[in-house]
């Protein structure tokens, strides 16, 4: 079976631009082979052998996500992440597994328990806001940072102010700063070792110092007095129950509060740097956000449609990956067993047939209909949909509402922000340098945008 074709490149060249102009080379590619088209990058997969095709069509990644999930098990061929996500973490494991543990993780991001949350998300965005420095400029996106990771210390692991939290903060800043690194990509897919020198040193000792801390968590947290009547999702995790009974053990424990952690943190800090950096570069939407999140009102339907169009226009992740384990055969491409498919989410959301003018910041697209489920995938699709969207989409519009109540911003520099590498994560390559324009204030209420054929899009 002939693959689709690609990039003649060698395998570390195809990677390095991968890695350091993602978006130009999913563009070109797809420019010039089409939707479907063949790459070999070190870390996808096993080794830097395995082809690997990217997919742009929303009606093949339909057939992909709704197929059995057999024919693509998301485990295999995800090696390379085992050392810091962990062996039973969900994003490696498959089958009845990955079920369970699905089912274990999902009653704490759902329901009344992720209301409850808002509350005390708000909060620590609100603190994090009244230290930001007043008209001199600091990046968005470290801030952003600070906000994500505190609502993981508080409402994941559940730690209160106090040494204990420092400490834990400490650990998991170190471990995060050595993933964050652009090149961490690349040396998954290398050995270990090159004769004498370990190449992953330093991401193991961190990595080492943040699970001490995390075990030690754990292991408090089973014996506190009290249990039941926490609500941080440590806890509930502590409490869930399989259907014959089981706990999740420690191990399984470790693995999925580092999922959460690596999966949770910096998409969405990166996210919600993506939204400010769209909504000051456009005015009427800025001013209509801001009216919205300085009422009165429950709803906020206008900074939902903000967020759903960021994370079209700037999805965090660009793709995800299967290993088939069959021969898979979609409108004439039959790609072989073996084959690394990676339907492609930035690519997907900036096609033109999906979405008219797909470079243009257009929140009104989906404030008259819901995102198509295989158009708009942000956080993945199928049995393997992120468990943590629901979190993470409250965790946006609360943060975004909290900061545009209490601060007027404005962009420190006029361009606007290029895309960089953050590890897997697309993120503003600048930080996105802003200032506080001037302390929150209430603007008047603007008026309603027109409704085009293309902002329904």
């Amino acid at each position: 079976m002939t693959l689709p074709p690609g990039p003649r490149l060698p395998p570390l060249a195809q990677t390095l631009d991968w890695v350091f102009r993602p978006t130009r080379f999913m563009s070109r590619c797809q420019q010039r082979y089409g939707d479907f088209f063949t790459v070999r990058l070190l870390g996808l997969g096993a080794s830097g052998s395995v082809p690997a095709v990217f997919i742009c069509d929303p009606v093949a990644v339909k057939a992909i996500f709704t197929a059995d999930p057999a024919l693509a098990p998301a485990g295999a061929g995800r090696e390379a992440m085992e050392p810091m996500f962990g062996a039973r973490s969900v994003l490696l494991i498959d089958g009845p597994e990955h079920m369970r543990q699905r089912k274990l993780m999902l009653p704490p991001f759902h329901g009344e328990r992720l209301a409850r949350y808002a509350e005390l998300i708000g909060e620590i965005a609100g603190q994090e806001v009244s230290r930001w420095p007043r008209r001199s400029a600091f990046r968005l996106q470290e801030r952003m940072q600070s906000i994500t990771l505190e609502v993981i210390l508080r409402v994941v692991f559940g730690l209160d102010e106090g040494e204990r939290r420092d400490l834990v903060r400490a650990r998991i800043k170190a471990l995060l700063e050595i993933v964050a690194n652009p090149l961490s990509e690349l040396f998954a897919g290398l050995p270990e070792r090159v004769g004498p020198v370990n190449l992953r040193a330093p991401f193991l000792k961190a990595r080492d110092a943040a699970d001490a801390v995390l075990y030690e968590e754990i292991s408090s947290r089973r014996v506190e007095p009290g249990l039941e009547q926490r609500d941080d999702i440590l806890s509930l995790l502590l409490q869930a129950r399989d259907e014959k009974g089981e706990t999740m053990t420690d191990r399984e424990l470790r693995d999925q509060l580092v999922t959460l952690l690596l999966a949770g943190h910096e998409t969405t800090a990166t996210a919600l740097a993506w939204a400010l950096d769209q909504l000051l570069r456009r005015p009427d939407a800025l001013k209509r956000s801001v009216v919205e999140a300085r009422g009165d009102e429950a709803e906020h339907p206008y900074l939902e449609a903000v967020i759903k169009e960021t994370l079209r226009m700037r999805p965090p992740i660009p793709i995800v990956d299967r290993r088939l384990a069959a021969s898979f055969d979609f409108d004439g491409v039959r790609l072989p067993a073996g084959t690394i498919v990676a339907p492609c989410i930035y690519l997907i959301h900036h096609h033109p047939r999906v979405y008219p003018e797909p470079h243009a910041f257009r929140p009104e697209r989906f404030l008259d209909a819901a995102p198509d489920g295989y158009a708009w995938l942000p956080f993945g699709g199928g049995v393997r949909r992120c468990l943590g969207a629901s979190f993470a989409l409250l965790e946006m519009r609360r943060v975004l509402q909290t900061v545009l109540a209490r601060v007027e911003l404005e962009p420190a520099r006029a361009r606007p922000e290029a895309i960089r590498r953050r590890a897997i994560v697309l993120a503003p390559r600048r930080g996105m340098p802003v200032r506080v324009k001037a302390e929150g204030r209430r603007l008047p209420a603007p008026r309603p945008p027109a409704t085009t054929a293309s902002a329904r899009a």
